[in-house]
Formats: structure tokens, C-alpha cells, sequence
């Protein structure tokens, strides 16, 4: 089964664990997933019943703890060691939270425990699907040393690659380079590198984070030149508007991405004096944004995008200082 519209500029959703086994991966455009694996069923999503069942889950996390910090729709860190329920243990939290979403939502789910939170995320992934998998304090070492340095968060191909150049393919390889060496080669994400292989991560679970960023995009069904955009950005502003209503906080920058048809992203950004106080205000910034742009003529766009970000609080976003008096 691939989650996904059977639409030529669909990307994949999701995928059962039968269609990964021909290599269909999440966010792998439909028309290769369909390629790959021509037996898959393919099912629309319907983000309005995720949400839903979200929402479910987040209840049942609820009756364990309030520190709770939501990485997606589906995914969350907790923080048990003070517990609702007064359950004993981490591990016993774990399995009652995932009993309960069984009986109730009739779901699956895995959950990975462990003293922080990069490592939970790692034993959350290690037994899909419905699994539970624990790593305790004096078993970190063994777990960490033996894995592949891509599974540690931030190490993504570009960082793997350069990591490969200096010999380093695990954990263990990681260990032996000192701190001089990963920040001459990765800054100031050296010091990450060397707490991460050492299994150490400071972050705490963080509930209630205020918003950093929205944002709203579409593919085209087909490449358009930039003066045929502006429908869209119109549309996915007007989207924007009504979802920045719902939160408290105040965004002051206005943000515009564009993907090109060789898949190059291009992104504008505008701060103006005083935050966007309506639709329009919001749609012109937007829009004079594109103006900005001054590319080949010859230039097609599969995607735009319309973000709003740095938001503050209203009394913050209010003082804004006077510049010319």
C-alpha cells in the first residue's frame, strides 16, 4: 500500500512495509513509486483524519504527562519520570500508553525509551512497526559504538560523505576523532558530533513550543513560467492568512519559495516595518517578492510556497523602534 494521489506531481505520504521492500521510499514522487512497485495499492491522504487521531493520541499521552514536546502528527518526545499514573517505571508507561492507543484507536505503536532524547528517537525506530525497545544507562555505549554514523541525527548524505573522507563509518570511528579535528572540519556542529558519539544530548523535553514558522505550498500540475504564479501565491497567502490567525504570536517576516523545474529552491524574504496586518498586505508582500526575482525568462517552476516566520509576542512585534525622527 503507498499513500499518495496517482497524480503525476504526487509525492508518497507513506508506505507499507510490503512496497518498501521494492524500494519505495516517503517522499519519492508517485509515478517512480508506481514504477517500482505496479502491484501497490494506492490510497489518498486524508489529512483531516490524521489530525483527528492525532489529537486522540495526544489525549492518551495526556493521562501519563504534560511534558510533552509533538515532532509531527504522528511522533512525540514525553517526559515519565514523574508520571500521572504513578507507574513504576519508564518502561511500564510505554507499554500502557501503547495499550491504550490499541484498544482505543485500534493503532499500533512503537516507542523507543532511553536517558535522552536523540537515543529514544533511534530506539523508537529500532522495532517498527509495533514494537518497544529500550536502551538503559549502562547499556549505551554498547548500543551507540557499533552504528552506522548516519543514524545519528544531522548526518545526512552531505555530512556522511565528508565523515566517510576522514574514515569515519561508525559510531566507534566517530569516538576517535577528537574535538579539534570535527570542529576544523563541521564548526560549531563538531561539538554536536562529539557529545552525540558519546551519547550525550542536554535537551529537554520542551512542551508548548511557541511557533517558529508556517507555510503553505503547492506543485504545479505542470512547469510555469514565474509570471504564472501569481494564482497560486494568491491562493496559498489567503491559506496562510486564516492559518496565522490561530496562533497568538505575531509573525513580523514574510517568506517566498520557489523550486525550479531542475529542482534548485530559491527563497525571498521581506521584514517590513510593521507585521502584515491583513490578506492583502500579506498576498502584495508576496507577490512584490516575486517582482524581486530577475531570472532567465526561460525559467519554469514546479513549486511555490508562501511562509510567514519570526514571529513574536504582540507586544514585542508592536515596539518596533522608529528609524527616521
Amino acid at each position: 500500500m503507498i499513500v499518495a494521489w496517482q497524480a503525476k506531481r504526487s509525492v508518497v505520504c507513506a508506505v507499507s512495509y510490503e512496497a518498501r521492500a521494492f524500494g519505495v521510499r516517503s517522499a519519492m514522487p508517485a509515478v517512480r513509486a508506481e514504477r517500482l512497485c505496479p502491484s501497490a495499492i494506492f490510497v489518498p491522504p486524508d489529512f483531516t483524519r490524521y489530525r483527528a487521531v492525532s489529537h486522540s493520541v495526544r489525549d492518551i499521552f495526556k493521562r501519563h504527562t504534560d511534558l510533552i514536546e509533538p515532532l509531527s502528527l504522528d511522533e512525540a518526545y514525553l517526559d515519565v519520570n514523574e508520571n500521572k499514573t504513578d507507574l513504576p517505571t519508564a518502561t511500564l508507561v510505554a507499554r500502557t500508553i501503547r495499550e491504550q492507543i490499541r484498544q482505543e484507536l485500534n493503532l499500533t505503536a512503537s516507542a523507543g525509551l532511553a536517558p535522552n532524547k536523540f537515543l529514544a528517537k533511534i530506539a523508537s525506530d529500532w522495532r517498527k512497526p509495533d514494537g518497544l525497545f529500550v536502551i538503559q544507562p549502562d547499556e549505551v555505549d554498547a548500543f551507540l559504538m557499533p552504528l552506522p554514523v548516519g543514524r545519528l541525527p544531522g548526518v545526512g548524505k552531505v555530512r556522511g560523505e565528508k565523515l566517510a573522507k576522514l574514515g569515519v563509518q561508525t559510531v566507534a570511528d566517530l569516538r576517535g576523532l577528537d574535538l579539534a579535528a570535527l570542529e576544523e572540519h563541521f564548526g560549531r556542529y563538531g561539538m554536536r558530533l562529539h557529545e552525540l558519539a558519546r551519547g550525550v544530548d542536554n535537551g529537554g523535553v520542551v512542551s508548548n513550543r511557541p511557533t517558529q514558522s508556517i507555510s503553505m505550498e503547492d506543485t504545479f500540475e505542470r512547469d510555469l513560467p514565474l509570471t504564472d504564479t501569481e494564482p497560486m501565491i494568491r491562493d496559498l497567502a489567503e491559506k496562510l492568512w486564516a492559518a496565522s490567525r490561530k496562533e497568538p504570536r505575531i509573525p513580523r517576516t514574510v517568506v517566498l519559495k520557489l523550486k525550479t523545474s531542475e529542482f534548485k529552491i530559491l527563497t525571498r524574504s521581506h521584514t517590513p516595518a510593521s507585521p502584515p496586518a491583513s490578506c492583502k498586505e500579506l498576498t502584495d508582500i508576496a507577490l512584490g517578492l516575486r517582482e524581486g526575482l530577475h531570472l532567465d525568462q526561460e525559467q519554469r517552476f514546479r513549486l511555490v510556497g508562501v511562509g510567514l516566520s519570526n514571529f513574536r509576542e504582540p507586544e514585542d512585534a508592536a515596539a518596533q523602534p522608529t528609524l527616521f525622527e
